[in-house]
């Protein structure tokens, strides 16, 4: 596959004759939402019409509330944009193990990474799965035998991380719960959700991105 040379040899035939802050000006009037937590706009961009396009591109501020997702096909830089372009202010990492060997998703980064785009990350192993219980899922049959099992044996008793998450809600924290597959139903963060929803408000109906 050779689309990404061919892209990157576009790019620099297209913009072969700008440098510096003049290339990084060109990108932020193309593409306004990339330049929205960008500390150099007012230095870069000297029109006031394409500084207001930045702030209109701001993400708009939502109500508290929930939402789910997973980084599986994901690029760190398209997850990140996702959480900011639906307000998420809080991410919460549902998994046991917080390792990954795609970039950018082990603990360490990831919370790093949240922290530079003004995303709090908290990390809740209790509300995990072994990895050893999902090898060998074939069906949906066999998914969904394993979050039964969980709801019963784990989830159940997980009382106190269900209320750390209530309890950042009514914060007006709009949290979202994480994990690595994308398909929710394929994941057992639906199974979080469910629990929260249960006896809630409609504060805490997820919506799953």
């Amino acid at each position: 596959m050779r689309l990404m040379p061919l892209a990157v040899a576009r790019f620099c035939r297209d913009h072969a004759k700008l440098r510096g802050n003049a290339l990084i000006a060109e990108q932020y009037r193309k593409f306004p939402f990339y330049a929205t937590r960008s500390e150099i706009v007012a230095k870069v961009l000297s029109d006031a019409q394409s500084r207001q396009r930045v702030v209109e591109a701001q993400p708009k501020k939502a109500k508290a509330g929930l939402v789910t997702l997973g980084y599986e096909g994901r690029s760190l830089e398209a997850y990140l944009n996702l959480l900011l372009k639906n307000s998420v202010t809080l991410l919460c990492d549902v998994r046991r193990n917080p390792l990954s060997r795609k970039y950018g998703f082990s603990k360490k980064t990831l919370s790093h990474a949240c922290e530079g785009v003004g995303i709090r990350y908290e990390h809740l192993p209790e509300l995990g799965i072994d990895s050893e219980e999902r090898r060998d899922l074939k069906t949906q049959a066999d998914y969904d035998a394993l979050f039964a099992e969980y709801e019963r044996k784990s989830l159940s008793q997980q009382t106190e991380a269900l209320a750390k998450i209530r309890q950042w809600v009514k914060q007006d924290e709009r949290v979202a719960l994480t994990c690595f597959e994308l398909l929710p139903h394929q994941c057992h963060r639906h199974c979080v959700a469910e629990a929260l929803a249960q006896g809630a408000g409609k504060d805490l109906v997820a919506v799953h991105l």
